[in-house]
């Protein structure tokens, strides 16, 4: 039980729905458009997003820390720090995280062979692109999360949206739909901003570091102005995804689920402090994972009726 505890937290698992949630959404889209909804591979490719999702948060912590940026973080006063602290204060030896790091990318490779063998070698390469974007985040040589060029957040929006939604579609399906890839914006664009919002808690100890996030080439002014305008291209993605039939009309009713998160924009000042932005941090959380929930609801009362 110590074990699993520790597990959770070296993986950061409470996170795991941000995940789950285009999963879902990408399979009830089968349900809803097509009539099909295998369980059993919907249950297999619920496992292997969830292992690559993990996976992909402790490559993160791995690579971080190995270039000095989580150690950066822990020792600057002022940054919140958003990694595990599992190496940092040396719980785990790096070997063993190494080694249950790449046991989750094993479990997410098989997952992704069985859903190929079954419904077609694109579900294989939804699976790869993923592993590879979450891999190369961090790891050199193309180290995404560290060239300021906005190309993590393209990362983002592809891992946590476009990827698993279509790829959660074509495993039920065995092809792709326009629909499917305007579901995922909406919630791609959402996870983007919970992503994109962490680096302002630890903005300063990235720059020592060397990590060049958008937050540190931009400053907090002009980082915080682009994170309203992903929050306003998300709630306008969703109403497309409506007007574009991958929603139902009522899916709207997931546009109130992210006005507290704009209503903390308003509470900021051009300069705070790093604490000053957790509330962000839990507003962005809370409305990306409401905004999911409502229109998985919405699609299941879709599919019923």
């Amino acid at each position: 039980m110590n074990m699993l505890k520790q597990f959770r937290k070296a993986s950061r698992f409470g996170v795991v729905p941000v995940m789950l949630i285009p999963v879902a959404l990408g399979a009830l889209g089968a349900f809803v458009w097509d009539g099909v909804f295998n369980v059993w591979l919907f249950l297999i490719t619920l496992v292997g997003a969830a292992a690559a999702h993990l996976f992909s948060n402790m490559i993160n912590d791995l690579w971080d820390y190995k270039s000095g940026t989580d150690t950066a973080a822990k020792e600057t006063v002022d940054a919140v720090s958003t990694n595990s602290g599992f190496l940092t204060n040396q719980v785990w030896s790096v070997r063993k995280f190494a080694a249950v790091t790449w046991g989750l990318f094993a479990l997410a490779a098989v997952c992704g062979i069985v859903l190929a063998i079954y419904s077609g070698i694109w579900a294989f390469v939804f699976g790869a692109l993923g592993g590879l974007i979450a891999y190369f985040y961090v790891a050199p040589p193309l180290k995404f999360g560290y060239r300021g060029k906005g190309y993590s957040e393209i990362a983002i929006l592809l891992s946590f949206g476009v990827l698993p939604v279509m790829g959660a579609y074509y495993v039920q399906t065995s092809h792709l739909d326009l629909r499917a890839l305007l579901l995922s914006l909406p919630i791609g664009l959402l996870t983007t901003l919970i992503l994109f919002n962490h680096h302002f808690l630890h903005w300063q100890a990235d720059r020592q570091a060397g990590k060049r996030t958008l937050v540190v080439v931009w400053g907090e002014k002009r980082a915080l102005a682009f994170s309203r305008y992903l929050l306003f291209l998300a709630a306008v993605m969703l109403i497309v995804s409506v007007l574009a039939g991958a929603l139902p009309v009522y899916g709207l009713l997931a546009l109130p689920a992210m006005i507290p998160l704009y209503q903390v924009y308003g509470k900021l000042k051009p300069q705070n402090s790093s604490h000053a932005y957790l509330p962000l941090m839990g507003a962005s959380v809370k409305s990306a994972q409401l905004s999911g929930l409502i229109m998985i609801v919405c699609l299941v009362i879709q599919g019923l009726i």
